[in-house]
């Protein structure tokens, strides 16, 4: 091979790379404005799940877990975003329990907790999401169990805004992760104690 031959091939394989390297460039944001395109049709979607309104707060996605048979407790949880004035998610009932009450899950020490609260904040202008793991509503001393598939009726009190009655749909135990709360109580651990070695 001559010295006109190399120098051929190295520039065209110089010219082959550049063309990679061009190509991978033009392709990236293509790649960035997909995502973020799927990013925006989430969070529309996720904005357009809205359940029922109440005044200036709107309830979206209010869903359950089923429990096992025999179980006491079982975990709710939905997402809340409010345009007005601050207000607070003061109280619920549902006729599937004897009692419902608000709750928070938090790491202490690296240990989880859980206790009741009195009320749940909800900003001007915020969304506040009860989930697995953190803020929920727990329906105590249940009159059967709830099952997956099913839904059920739950009256949601507001400081500000009044009352409203939403329905929670029933998801299997494995949903988000798996029991979170309700597992706890139904291990017996009460409000205030912690679980060792437990983390989010």
């Amino acid at each position: 091979m001559n010295s006109r031959s190399v120098f051929s091939v190295k520039t065209l394989a110089a010219l082959g790379l550049s063309a990679v390297a061009s190509i991978a460039l033009a392709q990236a944001p293509m790649q960035q404005q997909m995502q973020q395109r799927m990013q925006q049709q989430n969070q529309a979607g996720a904005a357009m799940a809205v359940a029922a309104k109440v005044g200036q707060v709107s309830i979206g996605s209010p869903w359950a877990r089923a429990t096992a048979p025999g179980a006491a407790v079982g975990g709710g949880f939905l997402m809340l975003e409010n345009a007005g004035a601050d207000d607070k998610l003061v109280g619920a009932s549902s006729p599937v329990s004897a009692k419902v009450e608000l709750h928070s899950m938090s790491m202490e020490n690296n240990v989880m907790r859980m206790r009741e609260v009195p009320a749940i904040d909800l900003p001007t202008g915020k969304r506040v999401e009860l989930r697995p793991g953190g803020l929920h509503i727990m329906f105590i001393d249940l009159k059967a169990p709830l099952k997956a598939g099913e839904s059920f009726p739950v009256k949601l009190r507001f400081e500000k805004a009044g009352e409203v009655e939403v329905t929670f749909k029933v998801e299997s135990m494995g949903a988000m992760g798996g029991p979170a709360g309700s597992g706890m109580h139904q291990q017996g651990v009460p409000h205030g104690a912690a679980m060792p070695g437990s983390k989010n």
